[in-house]
Order: structure tokens, then sequence, then C-alpha cells
């Protein structure tokens, strides 16, 4: 039976994720290079987004429910998010990498650099150190995904390992490696000394040593590259430093997806090709053992080719479990590509693989690729998605799971499911496998070789070698019989399930009972290896290990104001994936009051209860109580609490994926927005209709917003266009928010003094005493490490004549991505970067490290009405620090 997915954001279609999107990694400050940008023939972007669930809920029961002015949503599972995850990821490394790509060491010159800085400041307060409850019950508003079943979550969980001591080890996104000695739960960050806080694999070996991987390989939007391959020789204990890196730098500004063992070498699969080394002597460099396109790899006469990032992308490695020597590898762009295959060495020459029986060989149908072999050494299983189907914009782009009995991972190999095997196995969605390409894991259960769990946006498992599967970990209970927006009448068979969306997988033992770890896009769930299932064949028996000593939340905003209920503040942030959060003075634990992939926030210092939240494509939706709602809007449509005001750029699709949203400083009335337009309200959180924005300016046609500031009526918009390295562009445009005055900037980015480079313009900010006196920060790396057409230098620049001059005032800052910036009264300016946030005092040149926090991506910094700043940190959670102590 179809079953539309929930999440609700303007009539578009999308699953639980349209929050991870880019594509490949930008190490916390590494660029990915060039890993981001879409090549001809990549993955089309798109702008879907869930159909809104307790509507259409409430639709199905009453077909006049749906309360005025609201869309039904009326789309079915069409599988379109993984289109828009992919230009999510392309927009996100867009901003890092164009004009062109960027060269390997640009992530580890900027540590250095930011590690010389001389310090300033208190110590950063960790504000989301505590449960954050995906369905808890205050939220229940039109807007919100709460009651779906995922319970206590955190950040994308990237990677897992487990050992039968009850030691469990979780790799995060963009947080950082986390160890739990208690089976799950009572985490403890073990690699926060480290340059990246990426992670792309860990795996313990037989030794017990912990191996991690960095760079984030799932290919999506908010991923960051790494800095190599570190080992922990007592993971238990110990803490992983700069000194347990495997080799040399041959690895670093790349992205790891697997660590496999044979015999005593390591295989690493890349973004580079695939590299061994030495499990017995760490030292000296990795092997290259086998890249298709070797022309492209850094050195290389093709290196600085818009394409290179994807020429030889290696997914994965089987080894034979009787003979070491015989090595399978799956290579391949999700896409496709020529070199797309499984390679096998042959007479000394690693050559292509023609036939394995079911499993696909042609480079049309061979893309992302996972193996997983049983313990016994009799099965390996393997899943595969199709470049095909992806290119064909099929509902789903599994091409099938697989299994070679022979224990050989050169077969024969037999197909045990495809997307219609699954769908009829108890799945919320209709098709899985939609997001093959992002989702995907599989694990062999250490005692049984027929009982595999398989991860794509949900959890299946089978115990009889795949002559039958369960949806165990549903992507959601919405529309499930069980399923109610009030707890009070569900049913008892509508069970905890996992969040959305599964990259990673683990088996481990704690006081002698063996558990199954899943990591997806909402951290880690468990439960017992052979555990319980209901008459649907989903399990009874899932428990979150999110239990707030783990915060791994990518947050894209941040929004703070008093709490109108008492003496304390409402802060609120949008997340990837994870809708928005919702802390309010004395919760003990933090809510979720809007749905979907959350991106910029508005909330009125005045009134915390006062919020816009953005999702994707500028939909913007606003409350004024925090969304609070039992639901009972599903019988009494007048009873919602939020409400659909999107400027008509997200009907068009003319916005970019995260698209700016500001207020006037001087009016917070005011509401200036970003697409293709200029947009302006003027009725603040009294908005009730997308009609009351007027357009301001035409940015013009393929143009986009990418920073928007505003005071005093006066405007700034910054956009690019085309925004990818083929032909980028970008531009600066000026005016009054009542339409009057407006014009576009000349931007030089060479030859004139104080030229600016020819990179995105990520942020803007005013002098909030002089409207004329605005600052701009630009992103990605300088000429020094990338390649195209103006790339400049410097990241930070003053004009102090509404834009018309500019002058570079980045003097000593480290040569890093500039996210956000933030002008003080007293002339201070604060501003965000991939790597932390760091400061100009006020009368000074020189810039100083604010605090200190792990090597994490800050994506926006915003004044509270305590006097502290608010940092929204992409891996890491939401911190403050008092804004007095800069000095």
């Amino acid at each position: 039976m179809h079953r539309p997915t929930p999440r609700y954001a303007r009539g578009y279609l999308l699953h639980a994720s349209a929050r991870k999107r880019h594509w490949l990694a930008v190490p916390v400050a590494a660029a990915l290079a060039a890993l981001f940008a879409f090549p001809a023939g990549a993955a089309p972007g798109g702008h879907a987004t869930h159909p809104r669930l307790a509507a259409e809920k409430a639709a199905e029961q009453d077909a006049t429910a749906t309360p005025a002015g609201k869309d039904d949503g009326g789309d079915d599972d069409s599988g379109e998010e993984s289109d828009e995850i992919a230009e999510g990821a392309a927009q996100y490394a867009e901003a890092r990498t164009s004009p062109g790509v960027v060269a390997p060491g640009a992530f580890s010159a900027a540590w250095d650099q930011l590690n010389k800085l001389p310090s300033t400041g208190s110590s950063w307060q960790h504000l989301t150190g505590l449960p954050y409850d995906s369905d808890d019950p205050r939220y229940r508003d039109y807007d919100s995904n709460s009651s779906g079943g995922a319970g206590l979550v955190t950040g994308r969980a990237a990677a897992l390992a487990a050992d039968d001591g009850g030691y469990v080890y979780e790799g995060s996104a963009g947080g950082g490696v986390w160890r739990s000695s208690t089976g799950g739960g009572h985490w403890q960050p073990i690699s926060d000394t480290l340059p990246t806080q990426a992670t792309g694999a860990l795996a313990l070996d037989k030794g017990g040593r912990l191996w991690l991987g960095t760079g984030e390989a799932t290919t999506n939007a908010d991923a960051y590259q790494g800095s190599g391959v570190y080992v922990l020789s007592h993971p238990r204990s110990g803490t992983f430093t700069a000194s347990d890196r495997v080799g040399g730098k041959e690895l670093d500004s790349t992205t790891i997806h697997t660590l496999r063992f044979g015999g005593d070498r390591v295989w690493a699969s890349t973004s580079e090709g695939v590299w061994s080394h030495s499990t017995s002597d760490l030292r000296g460099p990795w092997t290259l053992e086998f890249a298709p396109n070797p022309d492209y790899l850094p050195g290389g006469t093709l290196a600085h080719d818009p394409n290179a990032p994807y020429k030889n992308i290696a997914n994965d490695v089987a080894i034979d479990p009787r003979d070491p020597g015989k090595v399978m590898l799956a290579i391949g762009w999700r896409s496709g590509d020529t070199y797309n295959g499984f390679y096998t060495k042959q007479h000394g020459t690693w050559t292509r693989v023609d036939s394995l029986g079911a499993l696909p060989t042609d480079p049309d149908d061979v893309g992302n690729v996972t193996f997983a072999r049983s313990a016994d050494g009799s099965r390996y299983y393997a899943v595969n998605q199709s470049p095909e189907k992806l290119n064909a914009g099929d509902a789903t782009i599994l091409d099938g799971i697989y299994v070679s009995k022979s224990g050989s991972p050169l077969g024969p190999w037999t197909r045990i499911a495809d997307a219609d095997t699954l769908a009829a196995a108890g799945s919320a969605l209709d098709p899985p496998g939609s997001q093959a390409w992002y989702n995907e894991f599989l694990q062999v259960d250490p005692t049984n070789p027929d009982h595999v769990y398989a991860g794509l946006e949900e959890v299946f498992e089978t115990t009889d070698g795949g002559s039958s599967w369960s949806a165990v970990g549903a992507y959601w209970n919405f529309y499930f019989p069980c399923w109610s927006i009030d707890p009070a009448e569900q049913t008892g068979d509508c069970q905890p399930t996992t969040h959305p969306d599964q990259h990673a997988v683990a088996v481990g033992s704690y006081h002698g009972k063996s558990y199954v770890y899943v990591g997806d896009d909402g951290g880690v769930y468990k439960r017992p290896l052979n555990g319980h299932k209901d008459a649907d064949g989903h399990a009874t028996d899932w428990v979150s290990t999110n239990d707030g000593t783990i915060d791994t939340l990518q947050y894209y905003s941040v929004g703070v104001g008093k709490d109108p209920a008492g003496h304390g503040l409402a802060v609120n942030g949008g997340l990837q994936d994870n809708g928005q959060s919702q802390l309010r003075a004395g919760d003990k634990v933090m809510g979720s009051n809007f749905g979907g992939d959350g991106g910029d926030t508005l909330t009125d210092p005045a009134n915390g209860c006062n919020i816009a939240q953005e999702y994707v494509y500028l939909a913007v939706n606003v409350t004024q109580n925090c969304a609070v709602n039992d639901g009972a809007w599903v019988e009494d449509p007048t009873k919602a609490t939020s409400y659909d005001v999107a400027p008509p750029d997200n009907e068009t699709g003319a916005a970019r994926f995260t698209a700016p949203l500001t207020a006037d400083t001087e009016n917070g009335d005011v509401w200036v927005a970003g697409g293709q337009h200029v947009w302006v309200q003027t009725h603040g959180y009294a908005i009730r209709s997308g009609d009351e924005w007027t357009d301001a300016f035409d940015l013009g046609a393929g143009h986009t917003a990418t920073a928007v500031a505003a005071q005093g009526g006066k405007v700034y918009a910054a956009w690019c266009g085309p925004c990818n390295n083929q032909g980028f562009t970008r531009g600066l445009a000026v005016g009054n928010e009542d339409g009057t005055g407006w014009h576009q900037v000349d931007l030089p980015s060479t030859g004139a003094q104080g030229a600016v480079p020819n990179r995105y313009l990520a942020g803007l900010t005013v002098d909030p005493s002089d409207s004329a006196h605005v600052y701009l920060a630009v992103n990605g790396f300088s000429r020094h490490w990338t390649e195209g057409p103006g790339a400049g230098f410097g990241h930070v620049f003053e004009s102090h004549d509404g834009g018309t001059t500019w002058k570079d005032i980045s003097a000593n800052l480290p040569d890093v991505p500039a996210d956000a910036l933030l002008a003080r009264p007293d002339g201070g300016l604060v501003l965000a970067t991939d790597m932390g946030v760091v400061y100009r005092a006020p009368h000074h040149t020189g810039w100083e490290r604010v605090g200190r926090m792990p090597a994490v991506a800050v994506l926006q910094l915003k004044p509270g009405p305590d006097g502290r700043i608010y940092a929204a940190t992409h891996g890491r959670g939401l911190y403050a620090i008092d804004a007095g102590s800069l000095k």
C-alpha cells in the first residue's frame, strides 16, 4: 500500500531527510575541493519537499479537515528526496570550492594557522548537552514530525564499531568519535584534539585496536573531508591524538568509506582510489593499490579538471577470507562513469570483472556498493545502487541485495532482494531505496551466516539468507494503523523505531547479551541481535542510545529570545535532518517543533516563542507560541499554531537549498528573504500568508541570494549564478526595503585595490551605528589553494560607502572558509569559520581565536538578549560565550 511521507513543507515531496545535502566532504575546512561540484551527468537537482503528514492523515479522516490556506501535500512518495539531497550537497560544496577546485593540504594549513593565533574570550558554554526528543508531546503542530517514533536523536552517525565487552564507538559526521562503556549511552568524546571531526569509517582489528578513517564519504551536502587514518591502541581508555596517524599525508583531504582487513594489511576505500598499509608497521606511506583514472589525482595532468573529484571514487573492498591475496574492489561514482565496476588482480594488474552471476558488472549498473561477509567465511553479501535508475529519475535507485554462497567475492552472486521485495516487508515507503547512494549498510550476525541486517532509508532484517525480509526499523510510524497524533489514542502495537536514513552498523555484546547497533541521521539505536517483531515485521525493542551525553547535532542556524513563560531564554536552531530544536527555560529535554531540514531561523529577542522557521528552498513557517500544540488541529483546523508564509520564490524553486533570511536590525518586524528576488515583509511574526511579501528587487535570471543583511531600511544582498565551478559568477546588490534605490555593485575580482575574490559570498553584517558601513565574509580558500578564475585572496572585506569600494581586512586570518559575521556595537567583529570562531577587537587589525572548541564548522552567530554570543556548530550543537569577555 502506498504510504505518503509526512514532513511538511509546502507541497512537494520528500521523505524524512531532506536534510543531508551535499555530496562529498569538506573537511571542516578542507573544502572538499571538488568533491562537491556536480559534473555533467551527475544527479540532477530538484526541490522536493515532504507533504504535510498530519494534514494528509486528517484528510484521510475528513476531506474537509485541511486547515484553510494549507497545502495537503497530495504528492506520492516518488523518491524525489534523493535529488533534493544531491542538490543541497552540491550547493554546500559550491560555497567551499567555486570558482574551481581546491588543492590537497588546504585544510591542514588552515588548522596550523588557526592554532598559532592568540586567544581571547572566556570559555564557550555548551547549551545542547541534554536529550533531544523528536517525539516531544508538547509539539504536535502542523509542521512537526513529532510522534513519528524516532524518540531521542542527535546528529548523523557515519560509522560504528563495538566489542564483546560493552564498548561501543560512534563516529559522527561532523562531531568526532565517541565512546560508550555501557553498551550504548553515557558517551564520551575521544577525538577532540584531531584536526578534523568528520568520520568516514571505524573498525576494530583482531588485536582490539580502533582504526579511524576520517572524512565522511556519504557524498552528501554537509560532509567534510578528513586528514587520514588514525589508530588507537587502547580504545577503552585512550583518546586519539595527531601522533596516532598511520603513514604520511597520502590520505589527507580525502574521504574514507571503509576500512577492511586482510592478512597483515588494512585496505582503505577513498575518494581518491583504494590504498593499503601494513597493520604491524604503522610507519611509512600508504600504498596506492588502484585508481581507475590516475591522471585526475592530485599532481596528475588532469588534477584541476572540474570532474576530477568524481573520477577515482572507491566504495568498498571485499577480501577472500580463505585467501587474503584475492581481493575485489567496488569502484564507481553514484551517477555513473565508464570506470564504474568491480576489479580484481590478474597477473599483477587490476582488471575489470566481467561476470559475477546476478551481480551486475556493466558500468551503468554499478554504483555505490557495500560488502559484508560472515564470520565463518561461508557467505559474502553485497548491496548495490543503480546509476541507471538514478539518472532515469526512478522512484528507487536500489539495484538489489546479493549473496555469494561460495564465500568468495568473485561469486557466483545471487540476488536476494530488490525494492519490491523490501516494500512488501513492512516498509513505510513505497518504494524504499530512493537514496541508496546515501544510505547503505550490511551486517552479518557473527553466529549465523544467514542472519543479515541491511540499511537503506530503513533497517531490514532476514534470518533465512534472504528468502524473507522484515522492515524492523521502519522509516517512521506515520500511516501505520497504530499511529495517532495523540499518544493516548495509539495502540500498543506502535513501537519506537529508528530515525530514517541508515549509514552504519555494528554488533557487540554487553553483559553477555548480543546487540545490533545502527547509525543514522538521528544518531545510534540498538536492539537485541535476535530481537522481537510484531505481526507486521516491525521490531518491538529498539532503544535510542542518544541520551544527551552525545551531542553531534548539526546546526545551520540559531535563534534566541526571552522565554515568555519564565525568566530564562528560549533557544532554537535549524538542523540537518532533525528539524528545529526548541530549548526553553527549565527544560530537561529539548523538543522538536518543526520537522525535516531546518534552515535559517528568526527569533524575537523579546519573546522567544515568536519564531520564523525555514525549511529548504525558502519555505518559511511562523509561530507565535513556540509551535506548542497537542494535535487538536486535526479535528479543528483553527487550532493550528504555525503558518506557511513562504515567499513566492519557494513555489518556483528560485532559491538556494538553504536560503538567507534576516530581520532589519533596527526593526524586527521587517524581514528580508533572498531567492532570485529580494523579498520584504513588514508584519513581523504576525504574518500569516506568503502573499504578504513584496518583491523589492530581482537579482536576475539564474542568480540566487547567498546572504542578506538589513539595517534601518537599507538592504545588502549577495548572490551567485552560475554557482558551481562551471562559469561561477557572484555579485552584490544594494537598495532599500521599500524597493527604491536598487543597483548592482561593481565587484572587480582582480586588478583594483580592494578587489573582492570571485568566490562564494557567504556572510554580510552591518555596523550597528552606520548602515553604509558593511562587512562581507568570503567562503572557500584563497588562490594559493583554489584553481579558478579570480579566486583571489582574503576572507573578510569592509566597505564604508555602502558597498561601492572595499578593503581586505583579513590580515592574519587563517586561510579557511568564512561562513558568517557579527558586527558588535563597540566596533568588534566576530567571524564564524569552518574551524571555529575568531575575533577582531575594536581599533585593531589582527584576529584572535575565540575560546576553544573542537575543529568544527560554525555556520551562524547571533547576539542574545542576555549579552552573550550564540554559535551554531555543524556537528557539536549550540554554544554561547560572554560577549563582554572578548577584548
